[in-house]
Parts: C-alpha cells; structure tokens; sequence
C-alpha cells in the first residue's frame, strides 16, 4: 500500500446529493449580500432620500434574482447540452473507431499510474462492455459521473431564492428607519454578519477553517463596499 497508516479517524458521511448545488448555494446568497449592499452604499453615497433608496433596493433584489435564476438555468442547460451532444458522439466512437478509443483508454490508465503489467488486462475488461467503455470514457475524457450531473431547475431556485435571502440584510433596514446614513450602518451591520455567517456556514462542506472564511468573506465585501460608496458619493457631487 502506497498510503502511509495512520490512527483510524472517525467516520465521516460525505455531503451527498446537495453537493453539486453548493456553487449555486453560496454564490447566489453571496451575490445577493455583496451586491445589494453596494447597491444602497453608492445610492446612499449619491444623495438619495430614504424612500429612494428602498425602492432601489427592492427593484436590484427583484432583478437581481430574476436574473441569476435565469443566467444559471441558461448555463447550466448549455453545458448539459454540450455533454449530452459529446457523449452521443463518443458513442459513435466506440461503435466505429473503437481500437482508438482502448488506446486512449490505455494512455488516460497509464498517466493514472496503473503498472504496466495490468494495462492488458483492465482495458479488456472494459472492451467487453459498450456501457463500460462509454462509462470510464464518460468519467476520465469528460470528467461526467451521472450523480454530480446539476439539474437546471435547481441550479435557477437556488441561485434566485438564495440571491433574494441575501439581498435583505440591505432592503429591510430602509424599510424601517428614516435617514439614510442609518440605515446604510444597518445594512452594513446585517450584510456583514450575514456574509460571516455564509463564510463560516460553507466551511460544514469544504472542512476549512471558519474564522479565516468568514473574514475572507466580510474583507472582500467590504473593500467593495467603501468604493461603491465613494463613487456614489463622487457622481452625487458632481451630476
């Protein structure tokens, strides 16, 4: 064995079904805090009233949602229509140029460290089955395993759904207080707790430490934050 023993760690299940939706999770709650809230920093920056900058706030969370459902089910689509496109061809391989496809087989096998010596006889294995063959060369051509494969439709809810959660940290204080520069302290105040918190909540799946992901969560919106503000703040003095 090539793996050094160690003490047996305890069992640990992996993430399961969810874990290919774990892009869409985190980008569409992060999309919604960061952006949302630099939405009401440049506004708030420009001069705009309170109700203005709630009505703002609404209308970018609604859009915003819109659109990132809709640009992930388009994208999400595309590729699942340019693997299935793929696949259909490689089918077509292995029925009519199939010494070729063995002999890639063989070579993807041997850049794995597969020893020589059992080169033969695992490629045989693989030429006895069309399924097999179209399989392995499924998962090591086009790196496609069946169960990471994302529906679209999922992909959209829960990029929209999580884009619209993550857009309220920045919405509701302007529905509540009554001068602006409140309620962007507010909406700075919610947005970051709400982007630690994603920061921290993402390192259940990735194993990583919680502190160093929430921060980099919050320092990286709140760079985004400041510029947002200034610039606002800049075209306020001068339109």
């Amino acid at each position: 064995m090539d793996t050094e023993r160690t003490e047996k760690p305890p069992y640990e299940a992996h993430v399961g079904e969810t874990r290919q939706y774990w892009r869409d999770m985190i980008l569409g709650v992060n999309d919604g805090l960061v952006s949302m809230f630099l939405l009401v920093a440049g506004v708030v920056g420009g001069g705009l009233s309170t109700a203005q900058v709630f009505l703002t706030a609404v209308a970018g969370g609604i859009a915003g949602a819109v659109s990132m459902g809709a640009g992930e089910y388009l994208a999400t689509k595309s590729q699942e229509e340019v693997l299935t496109s793929e696949l259909t061809l490689e089918r077509t391989h292995i029925i009519h140029y199939r010494g070729a496809e063995l002999d890639q087989l063989r070579g993807m096998f041997e850049d794995m460290g597969i020893h020589e010596d059992d080169l033969d006889g695992i490629v045989e294995a693989f030429d006895r089955s069309d399924v097999a063959l179209l399989n392995a060369m499924k998962a090591l051509e086009f790196g496609v395993v069946d169960s990471e494969r994302r529906s679209p439709i999922r992909a959209m809810v829960f990029s929209a759904v999580l884009f619209f959660l993550g857009s309220l940290p920045s919405v509701v204080p302007f529905a509540i207080v009554t001068n602006p520069s409140t309620g962007l302290v507010w909406a700075s105040i919610f947005s970051a707790a709400g982007l630690f918190g994603v920061g921290v909540a993402k390192t259940t799946v990735t194993r990583t430490n919680p502190l160093v992901s929430g921060l980099e969560n919050l320092l990286i919106a709140s760079v985004g934050g400041l510029i947002a503000y200034y610039i606002g703040t800049l075209v306020g003095t001068t339109v």
